[in-house]
């Protein structure tokens, strides 16, 4: 039996042709293919990456949707701070220059009032309920607002019965008299300066009546960290309602150099819960 030839005619080489055309703009289109899938992939990829942190910073309890950009921005420049303390200190406000973006204070007339370089008081603002210190335990015309007052009295006495001298050396201040000293200050050592150790007028809590300077009547207020006085107060302030309100290690949080003779009425229960967890008052507020 005879085998029949296959005759190649002009339908297989018009497929040949078609095959070898798609084979070609295969080879022609697949690089810029792939390429645009690998950018997509990096854009999704960076989207993914931001979506993540979002997430991450919304778990924190106190976390503000209307810091959400702040937050992003903040975490950029600041990569090696957790997510709480990204959240923490944008609440505060620290992601912003001091002395910008200022509002007015809240809780006025409470325990809570926070007066610092980003919320003020204003000129007309006088505590309410201001009292006189008794002079055992004060410099002549200390005034404190009365429960920081009272409970003032009773940390001196405390310390006095344990053979210590914790003295008022300076407490409320009004926005005049805080406008002299910083400007004295300013005249001193410049602007820039003054800044880091003094409170400009309206934004010195010492207006709130809740703040208080301690000095040992030996040595100047300015060595109280060098006193047997100041490891009293260490152990004791906040048990009576006080915080050490500019620590050595908050700076960048307070904005302040250490003070070591600078303390700041709260009340107990918040005392407390800031010494056993190393807290500022920003940060106490921030959180809470």
């Amino acid at each position: 039996m005879k085998k029949r030839k296959i005759k190649k005619g002009p339908k297989r080489v018009f497929i040949l042709l078609l095959c070898i055309l798609i084979i070609v703009l295969i080879i022609i289109l697949l690089p810029k293919e792939k390429e645009n899938n690998n950018n997509q992939t990096k854009e999704e990829k960076e989207l993914t990456q931001e979506e993540k942190n979002i997430n991450k910073l919304r778990k924190i309890s106190y976390y503000k949707e209307e810091y959400k950009d702040r937050y992003l921005k903040y975490q950029t420049e600041n990569p090696n701070l957790s997510t709480e303390d990204i959240v923490t200190q944008v609440n505060i406000g620290i992601d912003q220059e001091f002395y910008t973006n200022t509002k007015p204070a809240e809780n006025l007339n409470t325990n809570l009032i926070l007066v610092n370089k980003y919320n003020y008081v204003t000129e007309d603002y006088i505590p309410e309920n201001l009292k006189e210190i008794d002079t055992a335990y004060a410099r002549s015309g200390m005034q404190l607002v009365k429960e920081a007052k009272d409970a003032f009295e009773e940390l001196s006495l405390a310390a006095k019965e344990g053979g210590y001298h914790v003295i008022a050396m300076s407490s409320y201040r009004s926005y005049d008299y805080q406008v002299n000293l910083y400007n004295n200050y300013v005249a001193n050592d410049g602007k820039d300066a003054a800044d880091t150790y003094s409170a400009r007028a309206g934004y010195s809590e010492h207006q709130t009546g809740l703040a208080v300077d301690v000095y040992n009547l030996d040595l100047p207020y300015t060595s109280f960290e060098e006193t047997e006085e100041f490891d009293w107060m260490q152990e004791n302030a906040y048990k009576y309602g006080f915080i050490l309100r500019f620590p050595k290690d908050k700076v960048n949080i307070t904005g302040y150099q250490y003070e070591s003779w600078h303390y700041r009425y709260v009340g107990k229960e918040v005392a407390k819960y800031i010494h056993d967890n190393n807290l500022t008052l920003e940060e106490y507020l921030a959180k809470k």
